[in-house]
């Protein structure tokens, strides 16, 4: 979540920030899917950076899941392709479908100030509405920014229970980055504060909100929002972080943390034929009435072409998908769908160091329909490279050097 990145998180934002625009356009193949070559771009992922990872397509001409490297280290076991991740900020999804449902049901609007449900929780709430906390134009500060900002802080926050409004009150201690509604900037933030909104106007934890109007109604049986659970309840790939011991890089287990430190922004735990179920369903119009659904994807905003919750991603032979992606230590996940709900391919990555964004690069091909050419990868500024994986990262640069 803080904006320094990781090496390997920089990787897999050049999948969408360069990689993708190295395809040639094609329509979506209609002899099914090729899963040998899916597969390979999977195993590919862990070949140049990664312990494990999973995923899964469905689409018209079918379904495919896998997965490919160790559950953990020192141990050859294979992950379940069924099995549970972190899914980092794909939660803010969850999230804004729940307030988008409390807008139809007529409980709250999009220009509702943060101040009238949430008095004196940011200084200048009264200028901020919730329609800017959903598309990050709210100026409000992330708090990961000071949460997360040294190696040591991680750590002495790995485990510990944090209240929302613990989080809120780190953000509210900084000035606004910008006047509301001015610009555009990605905060966690934003979130926590639509967590907390879902809270009071239902008087019932958003989790809650989530589990009965998404979770259940889906059958989505192998998501959770794990509150202060800190450990992944079903079986699992273990998540690493590098850290120096004795002058060498080694894995540190990363797996158990406690989610709170995310809450609302990026706490809840999911699958990849979840996650392809659930934006199957909300782009097919199951969560969302006609009018919110078109709220949430119209006038995308910023460097991801942000919506409400969800941001766009446009294939080299123009067609645009929609979703997200979300990193939280130990795990990177992206999954994003065609508009028309048709097809869907979520996966999640276990990090380690090298440079998998090429291998995923090409899985998105592969799962989408788009060929390949022999065109060298576009090559863009840094800047480009910090996007677009939102999410909870320990600073390596300083965890290598620091020890």
């Amino acid at each position: 979540m803080p904006n320094r990145r990781s090496v390997l998180a920089g990787s897999a934002a050049a999948m969408f920030a360069a990689g993708i625009g190295t395809a040639s356009p094609a329509e979506a193949e209609p002899r099914g899917l090729d899963r040998a070559a899916l597969q390979a771009a999977l195993d590919q992922i862990v070949a140049t950076g990664a312990t494990a990872a999973l995923a899964r397509v469905d689409s018209p001409t079918g379904s495919w899941r896998s997965s490919s490297g160790v559950v953990e280290l020192g141990r050859a076991a294979r992950p379940s392709p069924a099995g549970q991740f972190r899914v980092g900020s794909i939660t803010k999804t969850f999230v804004a479908t729940v307030i988008l449902q409390l807008v139809a049901e007529r409980r709250l609007r999009l220009e509702d100030t943060l101040e009238r449900w949430l008095p004196g929780a940011i200084p200048n709430g009264a200028q901020i509405t919730i329609r800017n906390l959903l598309q990050h134009t709210s100026g409000v500060f992330d708090y990961t920014n000071a949460l997360f900002a040294t190696v040591e802080d991680v750590l002495r926050a790995r485990y510990r229970t944090f209240r929302p409004e613990e989080l809120v009150a780190l953000a509210a201690a900084h000035p606004p980055v910008f006047e509301p509604g001015t610009s555009w900037e990605y905060s966690n933030t934003n979130y926590v504060l639509l967590g907390l909104i879902i809270k009071k106007i239902t008087r019932r934890a958003y989790g809650v909100e989530v589990g009965r109007r998404i979770l259940r109604p889906l059958r989505l049986r192998g998501t959770e929002v794990p509150g202060t659970d800190i450990t992944i309840d079903g079986p699992h790939a273990h998540g690493y972080e590098p850290i120096e011991q004795d002058g060498e890089i080694v894995p540190l287990d990363f797996t158990d943390l406690n989610p709170s430190m995310a809450y609302s922004a990026g706490e809840i735990v999911s699958t990849t034929a979840d996650l392809n179920l659930f934006y199957r369903s909300l782009l097919g119009g199951r969560l969302l009435r006609p009018a919110q659904l078109a709220e949430m994807l119209g006038n995308p905003v910023g460097e991801l072409g942000y919506g409400l919750g969800i941001y766009q991603q446009r294939l080299p032979d123009g067609r645009t998908l929609w979703g997200h992606t979300g990193g939280i230590f130990g795990y990177l996940t992206l999954s994003f769908s065609t508009p028309d709900a048709a097809t869907q391919l979520t996966v999640s990555i276990n990090p380690w160091l090298g440079d998998f964004g090429p291998a995923v690069n090409e899985l998105v091909l592969i799962a989408f329909g788009v060929t390949a050419t022999a065109a060298p990868a576009m090559q863009l500024p840094v800047p480009g490279m910090q996007l677009p994986v939102p999410g909870i990262h320990l600073p390596r640069a300083n965890l290598m050097s620091n020890g």
